[in-house]
């Protein structure tokens, strides 16, 4: 499995590519649409992922539904994402196509935050939950600082060689942040 990332919009926003055997996953199309359109490029998409609902991590997701007719997974709590094929996401495993996932609650930063966990390949894709050397900001609607220490608990509990890919910024891994990340420690 690969990952391929485009950095979007205006907060720069990492909008990313999963890639297995020409099949796709999107994760967050936030932004430039043309841009994400490109990275596709001939990979058979079979699903959306969306992290939380900040218009930095959806702002491409509609017109790019108008260009690919597919599932979004979304933890969809606050009734905020209204388009067809919408999956509500609970915490469990989900298989489509030649992937296999688990949504884990990760609230915090958002009250519908969910990390999508690839267990075979070691790699989560965090969202504005877990960031290199920081996670995200509690001050916002939906924000809870409590709920984002049980989310720092709940994370800490997996295999430390796992690869975090965050919404902004430098991919990292859990180790380096149980590490030397302040919030984690």
């Amino acid at each position: 499995m690969t990952v391929d990332k485009r950095v979007v919009g205006v907060y720069s926003e990492n909008c990313y590519l999963i890639k297995k055997d020409n099949k796709g996953l999107i994760v967050d199309p936030g932004d430039e649409v043309d841009k994400i359109l490109e990275m596709i490029g001939e990979t058979k998409i079979v699903g959306i992922l969306i992290t939380h609902a900040h218009f930095d991590h959806i702002g491409a997701l509609k017109p790019l539904l108008e260009k690919i007719d597919v599932p979004v997974f979304y933890h969809n709590i606050n009734n905020e994402i209204n388009v067809n094929n919408l999956i509500d996401v609970k915490e469990k495993e989900y298989v489509i196509d030649n992937f296999k996932f688990d949504v884990i609650y990760t609230k915090g930063h958002r009250n519908d935050l969910v990390t999508y966990y690839f267990k075979d390949d070691k790699m989560m894709f965090t969202g504005d939950f877990l960031f290199y050397l920081s996670v995200g900001r509690t001050d916002f609607e939906y924000g809870d600082y409590e709920e984002m220490e049980e989310s720092i608990k709940k994370i800490k509990e997996y295999p430390t060689d796992t690869i975090i890919y965050p919404g902004h910024g430098t991919k990292t891994d859990l180790m380096f942040e149980i590490r030397y990340n302040s919030f984690l420690r």
